[in-house]
């Protein structure tokens, strides 16, 4: 499957959240579909996260989050917006409460994928709200002689 071709995402975990399946299990589906994928890992603080969005020139960040770091995830957000960065969306999946997901959309996270989300929902989300494949398939300029 090559849905994803030309779609760059970061996979990681934030804070203190060990829980790393989730977001292994993530990548690898996102792989699969074609999807470059840069994989941080746990124990990423949202300054790291952000600084490596910026160094790959990613197109999203997915976050996977079974712990309280909500507001982490909110400075992930904080961050991009202050850099104006504001066509990479923040999405996040795992055991995240209904009130601590609205309030992660509330404050500028693009969309949550709770347990039992199907990996198609989650690449064509990443295919329909990212600079994609367009942006990155587009040609150069040339020098003219």
């Amino acid at each position: 499957m090559n849905a994803g071709k030309g779609i760059k995402v970061i996979v990681t975990m934030i804070g203190l959240d060990g829980h790393n399946t989730g977001g292994e299990i993530v990548a690898m589906i996102l792989r699969d579909a074609g999807i470059e994928v840069v994989y941080l890992g746990c124990n990423q603080t949202p300054e790291m996260i952000v600084d490596a969005a910026i160094q790959e020139d990613v197109d999203a960040i997915g976050i996977s989050s079974h712990a309280s770091n909500y507001d982490q995830i909110e400075e992930v957000v904080k961050l991009l917006r202050s850099k104006n960065i504001n066509d990479v969306p923040v999405i996040c999946g795992g055991n995240i409460p209904v009130h601590q997901a609205k309030n992660l959309k509330q404050n500028g996270v693009a969309e949550i994928f709770p347990p039992g989300s199907s990996s198609e929902s989650i690449i064509n989300y990443l295919v329909g709200h990212t600079r994609g494949a367009s942006a990155h398939a587009a040609p150069k300029p040339t020098a003219a002689h």
